[in-house]
């Protein structure tokens, strides 16, 4: 790992495309809450006002797709 750089964001990322090729219903909410836990993390380790926002966005938009159901 480098220094200044934010792990988080990866693992967030990975976890949304896990969500999305997830093939049943709760594999996909699971995926969508570990992205919104993981843009939560990243969230609370920027030091940059606006990229926190962003994070913290993302985190209340995965949390949202977990709850939407795909049918």
């Amino acid at each position: 790992m480098s220094f200044g750089k934010n792990p988080h964001i990866a693992k967030a990322e990975a976890a949304e495309a896990k969500a999305l090729a997830a093939q049943d219903e709760s594999a996909r909410a699971q995926g969508w809450l570990e992205a919104g836990r993981q843009w939560e993390r990243a969230a609370e380790r920027e030091v940059d006002r606006k990229r926190r926002e962003i994070y913290t966005e993302k985190a209340a938009a995965a949390r949202a797709a977990a709850e939407t159901p795909t049918n």
